[in-house]
Order: C-alpha cells, then structure tokens, then sequence
C-alpha cells in the first residue's frame, strides 16, 4: 500500500482560526459529513461510497465510514464534527464550488487546473483533532475517476487520524499495566501498551508466545498475541506463511477448556496486503476466524513484519469475539493497541528506566 502523504498545503488555504479557542472535534468516528450540492454529490456518490463506505465482515456485514451530506450553507452546524469532506468541481458556479474558490488561492487553483493537485488535507481548522479534506478538479468525471483512482491514500488520511483520536482516549498511565509492559521487555526486548483490564493469559517464552486477554468467559472478549520467529529469514514474509504460522499458533494455544478444539483462519472474506507499520513493510490481514468445529468465530487482525535488527520475524494478532455486538468499533481498538508495538531500540530512554523500576 502507498503510505505517501496527501498534499498538504496549509499556508495556502484561506482558514484561519483562534487556535486557543477551538475544542475537541465531535461526533462518531465512522461518521464523515460530506458538503456538497445535491445534483453533484449524485455524480460522485458512487465513487465515494466505494471508497469510504465498503463493506466489511465481523462477520457480520459493517460500512468502514457512513457518509452523511449537508449542503454547504449547514456548514456552521457541523464544522466541529470530526471527519469532513468538502467536495466540488473548480469553477463549476455550486455553493459548494464556490466555497471551495474562496478557500484556494491562485497558486492552488492553478495547480488543480493542470491537474497536479485534486485533494487538499487541513487539520484542526475548526476543532481539535478534525480532519478537513477538500476534493476538486477541472468537472465531476474527473473528480470521481481521481477519487477512485486514489481511494487507498484517501481512506488512509480518515483511518490514521481516527486511530490517533482513539489511542489518546485509550491511553491512561493512571491505568496502564507497567508491570506486565516492563517483564516484556526485560524478557524479549520489545514493548506493547498493555491497558488496565487486559491480563497476561500465556507467556510461553519456549515458543516465543505472549497472549493478552481482556475479560475472558464474557460475551465481549478482546485477545492480542504477539510472536516471534528468532534468527527467520526474510523470505517468511509472504501470506501463505502468514496464514500458515498463525494457524499452527492458534491450534497450540489459542484451545478450547476441554482442549478438543482450536481457532483456525475462515477461509472467506480474509485479505492480506503490504502496509507500512511503524515504518517497516509489513503484512496485514485482516479476516475472520473460527473454531475448528464451527461453534463460534470472529474478526481479527494480523500484523507480520521482519525487523532487520534482531533478526526476528514478529506476528502481532488481535482477535475479538463479541457475538451480541458490531463489532468495527473493537477491531480498531485492538489494532490501535497493536501499533504501540516498539523494539527495545525504539523504546525511549527514560520510558525504558520507569518501566524497570516496576520490576524492582
């Protein structure tokens, strides 16, 4: 996948606001209003639902975003609201497009005229941690073919940001298990955030195994492994050993009570693609997994990637089994969680010398 940056051009966009009176962005994370007038939002309607609104399966069939539009005259009435899209074609004599003319100076709207520049990413322009995205270009078909032609980079700016509000309400270091995070690294040489109400189920160093396990026995369990593969080469970086290691982990440990079945991957809906994690190429997989007998199943999610500096191949897994709820919302908790991952190498000084102190 393409991790390159959007353009960003915030020196030359006309939104100037008073940064200290500007509070927190609102509304739901999957939610992105979009402003745009209703005869050309029907034109780019399906380039957008394909890209922000797919469907994903928990199994259950859940939208990645719901787009909800406004016309641009609503805009005070949501301009606090996390995600926004303002859309219109340059010079098309919309509202819209005429909001979007009084936004641009000359030097950006030449650009989109030669066809350089289409979408435009502005931060905190009217709330804190607010994503504002701006999409134009020369006419609607245009408009629409670039939207799909960039939906990765698009869908990446909404996700990342989103990511970064959940971890700062996830993280409380009133309530983060330092105990647990400290024998991990002192043990492995590597770190995760380890949340209040997550224990450490297994940690079998024999087979370089670490299970975390958020309420166990209930209706909405949370599950995070973290494996790893000493002296692996970098070859084992390809899906059919991703699916192949995870299989024979989850059938040693991941077992029923009475020990007679085990969690296997779901051979439907998985899909695995490269990824930038962390700053390293990486795998990820997304999926659902099941019970080998079939009597019960959920999503996951999979990280593999090969650190060059230990020589070690790392698999980082959560799991949820939520059957009663929806659960998107939990995926991307877990994954978040996930991507506090550090080597010891990365994990900063002073953070490494508290954590040590737990253990004395």
């Amino acid at each position: 996948m393409r991790t390159k940056n959007l353009l960003l051009i915030p020196i030359l966009i006309a939104l100037v606001v008073a940064c200290d009176t500007k509070k927190s962005a609102t509304g739901n994370e999957d939610e992105i209003i979009v402003f745009a007038d209703s005869t050309e939002y029907e034109q780019i309607e399906a380039s957008l639902l394909t890209v922000f609104s797919k469907i994903i399966y928990t199994p259950q069939p859940e939208n990645l975003f719901i787009l909800v539009r406004k016309d641009i005259s609503d805009l005070d009435k949501y301009k606090n609201k996390k995600n926004i899209i303002i859309a219109a074609p340059l010079g098309s004599g919309s509202n819209t497009s005429n909001y979007i003319d009084g936004l641009l100076n000359r030097q950006v709207k030449e650009m989109v005229r030669q066809d350089s520049v289409f979408v435009i990413n502005k931060f905190d322009v009217w709330a804190k941690g607010q994503l504002v995205m701006i999409l134009t270009a020369n006419n609607l078909n245009i408009l629409s073919k670039k939207i799909l032609n960039e939906h990765e980079n698009l869908l990446y700016s909404f996700q990342k940001i989103s990511n970064e509000r959940l971890f700062k309400s996830l993280y409380n270091s009133r309530y983060e298990r330092k105990d647990i995070e400290a024998k991990l690294l002192k043990n492995y040489g590597w770190l995760i955030y380890v949340e209040a109400d997550y224990h450490l189920a297994i940690d079998n160093p024999e087979h370089n195994f670490v299970w975390l396990r958020r309420s166990p026995g209930t209706d909405m369990e949370r599950w995070i492994f973290v494996h790893w593969i000493n002296n692996a080469s970098p070859l084992l970086l390809n899906k059919d050993s991703v699916y192949a290691i995870r299989n024979r982990i989850t059938e040693k440990f991941y077992r029923t009570p009475d020990d007679s079945n085990f969690v296997v991957i779901e051979d439907n809906y998985r899909t695995t693609k490269e990824v930038n994690f962390l700053g390293r190429y990486a795998l990820m997989t997304q999926g659902l997994w099941k019970m080998n007998d079939g009597s019960m199943g959920g999503p996951f999610i999979n990280y593999t990637f090969y650190d060059e500096s230990t020589k070690r191949l790392y698999m980082l897994d959560a799991s949820i089994y939520a059957p009663k709820y929806y659960k998107k919302k939990l995926i991307q908790q877990v994954d978040v969680l996930l991507q506090s991952f550090m080597t010891e190498k990365e994990v900063d000084p002073k953070k490494k010398e508290d954590l040590m102190d737990e253990l004395e």
